[in-house]
């Protein structure tokens, strides 16, 4: 997928839909939020976008999109662990956005933004868990700015001051899709290696 292609033809708007849908509904947990966003900011360093309104759209898109799948795990949710498993929907992202919310409580909701799948599901489970709304809107806050706008800039930044670094886009894509979902599988292979540990 050469995103620097795709996202001057899907623009602003396309952006913004992508990374809302990323952050909080369980259909978006396929899209690939942080080479996007990177890509997004690095087409920003070479006039494409303006930053400024680049990092406000993502950083809305993502605060929303928390806020819209938190609503939907508090009035849906519980339903969902009835549900069949389709090619949109598997209950084990949700069991496991489930656990790792679990384990790291309020934190999970700026955590989870780093790792794919999880941070799709992770704002649904809070709202399954009755987490206190104004609690769940701070760390969405804190989460998507460090994401949304974070991981924009990084890739503003380092389009500003590295000559040519266009020719290392796809490695440095590479790498950051690579980073994004080690840590999940880290997670999985000790989860696997439980049961063997307890005998």
């Amino acid at each position: 997928m050469h995103l620097e292609t795709i996202l001057p033809t899907i623009g602003y708007i396309g952006i913004f839909a992508v990374i809302f849908a990323e952050s909080g509904l369980f259909i978006g947990f396929f899209l690939p939020g942080d080479s996007l966003l990177f890509t997004a900011g690095f087409l920003a360093s070479q006039g494409i976008f303006d930053i400024k309104l680049l990092s406000m759209l993502c950083f809305i898109a993502a605060v929303t999109g928390d806020s819209v799948g938190y609503a939907f795990g508090r009035h849906i949710g519980p339903r969902l662990f009835t549900r069949e498993d389709s090619w949109l929907f598997h209950r084990k992202h949700l069991a496991r956005a489930q656990h790792f919310y679990e384990k790291y409580g309020k934190k999970t909701i700026v955590i989870a933004r780093f790792m794919p799948i999880v941070r799709t599901f992770a704002p649904i489970v809070a709202g399954i868990g009755n987490m206190h709304y104004r609690t769940f809107v701070t760390y969405n806050i804190i989460g998507g700015f460090l994401w949304g706008v974070g991981v924009t800039v990084t890739g503003f930044f380092l389009g500003k001051v590295i000559p040519d670094v266009d020719k290392y886009l796809i490695p440095i894509v590479i790498v950051i899709i690579i980073a994004s979902i080690l840590p999940s599988v880290i997670h999985l292979i000790k989860e696997r290696n439980k049961p063997s540990e307890e005998y």
